[in-house]
């Protein structure tokens, strides 16, 4: 117990002397991390001797992001990325796989070593690129998506690699390679048998747990989840991270999304970070001060190579050059489990232990470079255009409404309210648009509406109504969201494009909500109606009547929207209900 202690104590106080330090300077708080590690490590001051068991300790922090990243994506949007996962994923890991296995044959290893290990080097960090992409509020960007599909894929495909590695390695007596595929078929029961949990055990035990109102009750049973799911995936030979991110995604569209990652959130970022430190744990300073040109240069070389195969990816599948460049900053270092599979080709005394201390120190140098690029890019982008105007910087706002998103829709009620002299605050996403809005007069921002920082500085904590018309729905959603669990006293006035967006705001409790073309379109029909003959007093009481009976059957349809074959069944039967509304109300023929 007192080595516990002494070691949490030197663990939290470099922590909070480094990284805070290394934020303030801009570095970002994974740069901040990994240089405590290398402090504490055994190759510096020497204060944490076992490295290993902190890593493995500290990989928790990767199942707790895999979780909470699969409890973003439901298994619909997961279908959906399947064009992504080989387009984009699996082009990138055999072409980074071929050239580098060509590299290594070139340096004289044997085609089987220098594949594996070239699999192993086609690997990214998930943890790293993905807490940069949070920590940067980019995850939900074109680049952010595309980089997580990647790296989902590097993760999928690790499972049959991890089976087929041994058999590629070692023969039987009889000099016949074997292969098993156990591990394969345990994991798909394992799938299997997630999807009947997901829904037929763990949600209705969340009902009853929920009964109890006890916070740390729901806390538990949550980490028991996890906790279980990573030591099921474990046991049969594959990675906890893949498991709980499978399970993340089953529990994707259960009503209790938010308060599992509300649970999960300080565990993952507690030991997110004590996952980075191990990294940094791991960098062999002596080898980099005896050899630093050499690994330098490695690195230099690895990281240009990879970049430039994920770039020509990304270009390949109709990203733009921004966002295959900013992909491929993202995810152009080494990954964490390319030591898993070094560490396997050396228990096996298939390659030397100086080659492995080589590709194990250009993998955590590249971890390190990594935060460092994206600065340098943001800092050239910054020197680039810096007269472009800032738009977020706002003033002292004391409006009673907030316009999120400033385009055709949300600058319809700018007009109106303008017109009667009332006061608002507009955001929008668009710097092109904003400062051509500004000319005429109209006080609108730039910023993302879906971040809470933007939001409280638009003063979203003063304001009595604030009306979503933001054109991209991901993002309407999450701000509907910040606002409606941070700021109860707001009301929230919401576009919808469609009738699914609209069941989502209902889900949350948003109350004024109103599709975008719904009522154009009524009135549209309405002008064909009284062009058909239709007279005015019958063609209003005809729309009068349509409107009711869509907005009365949409509270139906929503009790039953998860449900899709009880869904169509409500969408024939409120047809026909409309069908005998309509002639109960006349018996002539319009025509």
């Amino acid at each position: 117990m007192n080595e516990f202690i002494n070691q949490a104590i030197i663990f939290i106080g470099t922590t909070v002397i480094i990284v805070p330090i290394f934020k303030l300077l801009g570095f970002g708080s994974v740069l901040g991390y990994l240089t405590a590690g290398i402090v504490v490590g055994p190759y510096s001051l020497g204060l944490i001797k076992d490295a290993e068991s902190v890593m493995h300790f500290a990989e928790l922090g990767v199942v707790f992001l895999l979780f909470i990243i699969g409890l973003e994506i439901q298994p619909k949007k997961l279908i959906n990325m399947r064009s992504q996962l080989l387009g984009l994923g699996v082009v990138q890991i055999l072409l980074t796989t071929l050239v580098f296995t060509g590299l290594g044959i070139w340096f004289g290893l044997d085609l089987t070593i220098a594949s594996i290990l070239a699999f192993g080097l086609s690997l990214s960090s998930t943890a790293f690129a993905l807490q940069y992409l949070i920590e940067k509020n980019q995850f939900q960007m074109p680049f952010g998506q595309s980089s997580f599909a990647i790296l989902l894929s590097q993760d999928l495909v690790a499972i049959p690699v991890l089976a087929i590695i041994p058999a590629l390695v070692v023969t039987t007596s009889a000099g016949h390679s074997t292969i098993s595929f156990a591990t394969l078929g345990y994991f798909t029961l394992l799938i299997v048998t997630l999807i009947f949990s997901s829904r037929f055990l763990i949600r209705p035990f969340f009902r009853f747990i929920g009964a109890t109102r006890s916070q740390e009750l729901f806390t538990a049973t949550t980490l028991l989840i996890v906790f279980g799911v990573a030591a099921l995936t474990l046991k049969i030979g594959l990675s906890a991270a893949l498991g709980t991110f499978i399970a993340g995604v089953l529990l994707a569209d259960s009503e209790y999304r938010h308060e599992l990652e509300a649970n999960i959130d300080p565990f993952k970022s507690l030991l997110m970070g004590l996952f980075f430190i191990s990294v940094g744990m791991h960098v062999s300073l002596p080898l980099l001060i005896t050899k630093p040109f050499l690994i330098i240069g490695l690195t230099i070389t690895y990281m240009f190579i990879k970049m430039i195969i994920i770039y020509g990816a990304g270009k390949a599948n109709g990203l733009s050059h921004e966002n295959s460049k900013l992909m491929s900053l993202a995810i152009g270092q080494g990954g964490e489990f390319a030591f898993v599979i070094f560490g396997m080709i050396l228990t096996m005394n298939l390659i030397s232990s100086e080659i492995i201390a080589i590709l194990t120190a250009v993998i955590t140098v590249s971890m390190a470079i990594s935060p460092m690029l994206n600065m340098l890019n943001e800092y050239l982008l910054s020197r680039k255009a810096p007269t472009e105007p800032k738009y977020d910087e706002f003033q002292d706002e004391e409006a009673r409404i907030l316009i999120a998103g400033f385009g055709r829709f949300g600058q319809i009620f700018g007009r109106v309210l303008k017109s009667q002299g009332i006061s608002f605050v507009a955001i929008d996403h668009d710097a092109n648009q904003v400062e051509s809005l500004r000319r005429f007069g109209h006080r609108v921002y730039f910023g993302d509406a879906s971040r809470r920082d933007i939001l409280e500085k638009a003063g979203i904590g003063k304001v009595k109504y604030l009306v979503i018309a933001i054109d991209d729905f991901s993002h309407a959603l999450d701000t509907a969201r910040i606002v409606h669990e941070n700021y109860p006293h707001v009301k929230i006035f919401a576009r919808a494009r469609n009738r699914a967006h609209l069941f989502e705001y209902m889900e949350m409790g948003v109350k004024m909500i109103k599709r975008e073309t719904f009522d154009s379109a009524l009135a549209f029909t309405g002008d064909l109606l009284k062009e058909l003959g239709i007279s005015d007093e019958k063609t209003n009481q005809i729309l009068y009547r349509f409107k009711n009976h869509d907005e009365a059957i949409i509270l139906e349809q929503f009790k039953v929207h998860k449900d899709e074959s009880k869904f169509i069944n409500l969408v024939h039967e409120g047809q026909r209900q409309l069908e005998e509304v309509m002639e109960t109300e006349s018996k002539q023929s319009y025509l």
